[in-house]
C-alpha cells in the first residue's frame, strides 16, 4: 500500500489482467490514466475534451 507521503497516489483501479488505473500527482493535482494488459504498459496524462490535463485541488 501507498505510505501517505508519496507523490503519486491512485485513486481508482479497475480489472485484474488488464488493469486500468487513475493516479495523481500530489504535487501539481495532474491526473494520469495507467493502462497493463499483460507485459504492456502505459502511463499517460488523463485529458479533458478540450485536451487539457484533468487537475484534481
Amino acid at each position: 500500500m501507498m505510505s501517505n507521503d508519496s507523490r503519486f497516489q491512485k485513486i481508482y483501479s479497475q480489472g485484474t489482467l488488464s488493469v486500468v488505473e487513475i493516479w495523481i500527482d500530489t504535487l501539481t493535482g495532474v491526473n494520469y490514466l495507467f493502462h497493463r494488459d499483460g507485459n504492456a504498459a502505459g502511463f499517460t496524462p488523463l485529458l479533458d475534451p478540450d485536451g487539457k490535463p484533468v487537475v484534481t485541488k
